[in-house]
């Protein structure tokens, strides 16, 4: 992996959360894949609805198997052969995987009484016939690596590049059917249908900065520009003034970002190459 590339990611709980004692349901990984040549971060955001009681769990586990499937990109070939078992098998892969570890969470752990006496008679009907609805949560990917750039996801949840000059491109547009809390997930019927990919290879410079955030995030701003300003920011800031700018403060900004706004949890990742490296 070139060595310019540089992380940073934080979760913080909601305001709204915090209120009524939920957990912090989104879960964030930031690894070393294909023998340390490449970054993967993985983002993924539970639902947290009554029927979704264990979405908490879910997303750690989505963020796990985007690592281990992810990983899968470094035993192939060539970017024609990546390009195409990421669009056509990467899906699939990531939505089995995360359901056979439901399948074995629910075997050591089966639903509890209490959990399922919450439930109305229409959810506890739902997730009887589905289980993993119980585990539901959304998934957000990017892999970076020499050759090329990954972007993966299901569900709600946002991606942006920031190019050196500032300018903001989306490189997955958004779904436009996820509206108010209605999101695809990975408990839903099909849900390798849902997973949008997007393999970018890397014929000229590749982004200076890239971030991923759940949907707490963008829902605290009043509009997409606002949203937009924020990884210019960071980007000015990880350019001018280095990751000390930035690092401490990280919590503090997304907890006023919860409390001032959506009051959701919200999840940060963030890639970026230093200005030397430009």
């Amino acid at each position: 992996m070139p060595p310019e590339w540089r992380t940073l990611k934080v979760s913080v709980r909601g305001a709204a959360h915090e209120r009524v004692g939920l957990p912090n349901q989104d879960a964030v990984r930031v690894s070393r894949l294909g023998d340390g040549r490449a970054w993967l971060m993985a983002l993924a955001d539970g639902h947290g609805s009554a029927k979704s009681f264990r979405s908490q769990h879910g997303a750690r586990l989505a963020v796990v198997v985007a690592r281990k499937v992810c990983g899968h990109l470094f035993k192939l070939d060539n970017p024609s052969q990546i390009k195409r078992w990421a669009e056509e098998q990467l899906p699939l892969e990531l939505v089995r995987n995360w359901r056979e570890r439901v399948e074995r969470s629910l075997q050591r752990q089966p639903f509890t009484p209490a959990e399922l006496d919450a439930l109305d008679t229409a959810g506890r009907r739902q997730v009887d016939a589905h289980p993993s609805l119980a585990y539901g949560s959304t998934l957000l990917g990017v892999v970076v690596a020499s050759g090329f750039i990954l972007y993966l996801q299901l569900g709600d949840g946002d991606i942006l590049t920031v190019s050196a000059e500032g300018a903001i491109d989306r490189p997955l547009l958004r779904d436009t059917r996820l509206i108010a809390n209605e999101t695809t997930s990975l408990c839903s019927d099909k849900a390798w249908n849902e997973v949008r990919v997007r393999f970018q290879t890397l014929a000229g410079a590749p982004p200076a900065l890239i971030l991923a955030a759940t949907d707490g995030y963008a829902n605290a701003y009043r509009d997409e520009a606002g949203f937009q300003q924020v990884a210019r920011d960071y980007w000015a800031l990880l350019r001018d003034e280095g990751e000390e700018a930035v690092r401490p403060h990280l919590k503090d900004w997304l907890n006023e970002a919860s409390q001032q706004g959506s009051g959701d949890d919200i999840t940060l990742g963030l890639l970026w190459r230093p200005i030397a490296q430009i």
